[in-house]
């Protein structure tokens, strides 16, 4: 009997451990708004502190979206067996030459892929940058991470979350987006 009080006595422990950090989770997004459309929005007193996005590049080399303060950086989340992501890429590829004059950049985080299958991919579709994450662990860098894939991430020029986007993008949906953020003013110090 005392064994079983001790059993239940743990897993109640452990439930509500479990649900503080959900809440802790959910609070966090409360501070942001969502759109009827599911696009999760930070106001710029809301945003967090830049999350660490670096890692070795498909096509070799390395990147730090750390190096790319004052600029506004769209993350984008894609494999190459996901359609939602081969639909996207012509809208990512034309908003990126759109609003790259700007100060705006773009960088693909590539997951759950081969690197060959993953080039293959991005040959003759996308022109900027990705990073080659098989494991998918730069999401978990994220606070407000995208749970799907494809997933965008628009950074501030702070380099904080300003927009999180779990669903494939279009050039007239994402581009208003990109261009209202880096027509933002930077906090002053």
């Amino acid at each position: 009997m005392t064994a079983r009080r001790w059993t239940a006595g743990l897993l109640a422990a452990v439930a509500t451990v479990a649900l503080v950090g959900c809440t802790a989770s959910k609070s966090q997004e409360k501070t942001c708004s969502t759109t009827s459309d599911g696009i999760i929005e930070c106001a710029p007193d809301q945003r967090s502190a830049p999350p660490k996005l670096a890692g070795e590049l498909l096509t070799g080399g390395t990147y730090d979206v750390g190096e790319a303060r004052g600029q506004v950086v769209v993350v984008n989340f894609w494999g190459s067996w996901c359609p939602p992501c081969r639909a996207e890429a012509d809208d990512l590829e034309s908003v990126y030459q759109a609003t790259k004059g700007s100060g705006v950049s773009f960088l693909g985080v590539n997951v759950q892929d081969s690197r060959d299958k993953a080039k293959a991919f991005e040959q003759g579709r996308v022109t900027y940058p990705s990073l080659f994450d098989p494991p998918s662990k730069l999401a978990l860098a994220l606070d407000i991470p995208p749970n799907t894939v494809p997933a965008t991430v628009v950074l501030d020029r702070e380099g904080r979350v300003a927009v999180v986007i779990r669903a494939a993008v279009t050039q007239e949906g994402l581009r208003p987006i990109v261009e209202r953020i880096a027509a933002e003013k930077p906090a002053s110090n």
